[in-house]
């Protein structure tokens, strides 16, 4: 059983909001623990909007509690009408995540039996104090950037997979494969785009995500996979053009990266389609059926390339200087 960094601030900070509550001598210093059990939230931004939400929330309802209590009197059915009038409000203000600890005040203030300025004071440092405790908590999060870069690298293993099992398929009609990593590619992209998403609300400044672009163009590649694979079922299994796109996968496999030398893949795709303007033209319904395939997957390619070289800047350049002139051919 893993225990997570969110019961770990829980357990903290809980009964240390309570013990402050004591230590100010404040009289329902158990409020202050159920404010910043409520408040701890799984990334800054959603912790810094709960505690605002409740903070506007505990403020309102001292004020219907003053309001109802004192000129309408202290008994349940002067209860029941505040919360039939405070909940339709916390509702349309768009706080009602801080229902439940308002509700906590509107009691305790009902419990008491007379409204002070005193005890509003009581109530106000209880919220603080609660409030405070979650906020200064939550300054602390785990980084993900080591989680996303598995999940980068994972994705493009089985992209590789799949790009290489197209190769084959195209050269000797293997069907052993199930596919199978064409699910897993589905899994890791939905499980990044969510460590991504709670990432960025982490870091409650910044807008871009490093990671949030990558993820996305592989997503829109992935799709142009799936599409290229009914084609490709279509190709014939012993022409010159079919082991020559074959060969093209296979080399697109070995070259799946996070950098961007997509252009070059470009350069050899043009090469191809003029190789392949240059075959003689079909003389059977079936030939032309398949040139058609053929080139409506080199335009699927061709897509899946261009997604790649919008991605980000080109390394071909880069890659060139660092190695003496010969490129690494990374897509």
């Amino acid at each position: 059983m893993k225990i997570g960094y969110r019961t770990i601030k829980t357990a903290i900070g809980t009964p240390l909001a309570i013990s402050i509550a004591q230590m100010l001598g404040l009289t329902n210093f158990l409020s202050a623990g159920i404010l910043t059990l409520l408040c701890i939230q799984p990334s800054r931004k959603k912790s810094v909007l709960s505690a605002w939400h409740r903070f506007l929330a505990c403020t309102i309802a001292i004020l219907f509690s003053y309001v109802f209590f004192e000129s309408l009197g202290y008994n349940t059915i002067v209860v029941g009408l505040a919360f039939a009038l405070f909940i339709p409000v916390t509702v349309y203000l768009k706080i009602s995540p801080g229902i439940a600890t308002s509700s906590v005040i509107i009691l305790n203030l009902y419990s008491l039996e007379k409204i002070t300025l005193n005890f509003i004071v009581d109530e106000f440092l209880l919220i603080i104090v609660g409030v405070g405790t979650a906020l200064l908590l939550n300054l602390y999060m785990p980084s993900l950037d080591n989680k996303l870069r598995r999940k980068q690298v994972d994705l493009e293993d089985n992209f590789q997979i799949i790009l290489k099992e197209i190769s084959l398929y195209i050269c000797d009609n293997n069907k052993v494969w199930d596919g199978r990593e064409i699910i897993r590619a589905e899994e890791i992209l939905n499980e990044a785009t969510n460590l991504v998403s709670l990432d960025r609300e982490n870091h409650l400044l910044r807008s871009n995500h490093p990671y949030y672009d990558y993820f996305m163009m592989r997503k829109k590649q992935l799709e142009l996979l799936k599409k290229m694979l009914p084609l490709v079922s279509r190709l014939p299994k012993t022409d010159t053009l079919s082991e020559t796109i074959s060969s093209f996968f296979t080399s697109l496999s070995e070259a799946v990266h996070p950098g961007n030398t997509a252009s070059i893949y470009l350069a050899k795709l043009n090469e191809l389609q003029d190789e392949f303007d240059q075959e003689e033209l079909p003389s059977t319904r079936e030939e032309f059926e398949t040139r058609a395939n053929l080139f409506r997957l080199l335009r699927e390619i061709e897509d899946y390339l261009i997604i790649k070289q919008k991605f980000k800047n080109s390394d071909v350049s880069d890659n060139k200087s660092k190695n003496g002139g010969t490129d690494r051919t990374k897509a």
